[in-house]
């Protein structure tokens, strides 16, 4: 499982013209589903975002979890983390986890977050979608329940 975690002022995610998930501060979380990703991913990756230290403490250093600055996350399903272009130049997307596979991880994900007593909106699976964020730094960490980078 692949994340793009981005720190946000704010962000929102549209589908045909309606707002479908919108927070101000807190984290933007792009998530992608590989094929042989299964729930201990899901833990994995929200466990550490949850608790990831990219929010400034008094000293103006990133000490601080978005749970402890109050802030939300927005998760969005994208599966196109998964895109491999290392042969041509049109994205091979293999490595990616089929829709309903893809579906159940990324809702189990959404969950553990809100387990986590974090307020999460979202994006609509398998839908088109705009996404509108201010990210503040910019912040944005890359994240590999596997490891891979």
């Amino acid at each position: 499982m692949r994340a793009v975690v981005q720190r946000v002022s704010r962000a929102k995610v549209s589908v045909n013209g309606e707002i479908a998930g919108e927070i101000g501060l807190g984290l933007l979380v792009l998530l992608g589903v590989g094929r042989d990703d299964n729930e201990s991913d899901a833990i994995y990756l929200a466990e550490k975002i949850a608790g990831l230290r990219v929010f400034e403490d008094e000293q103006g250093k990133m000490n601080l979890s978005v749970q402890q600055v109050g802030g939300s996350v927005l998760a969005v399903s994208q599966f196109t983390l998964y895109g491999d272009v290392r042969r041509g130049k049109r994205p091979s997307f293999d490595a990616a986890a089929a829709p309903d596979a893809a579906k159940r991880l990324y809702e189990f994900f959404v969950e553990h977050i809100r387990s986590a007593g974090l307020r999460c909106e979202t994006g609509r699976f398998q839908e088109m979608m705009q996404v509108e964020l201010v990210n503040e730094g910019p912040v944005t960490i890359l994240m590999d329940s596997r490891k891979e980078f």
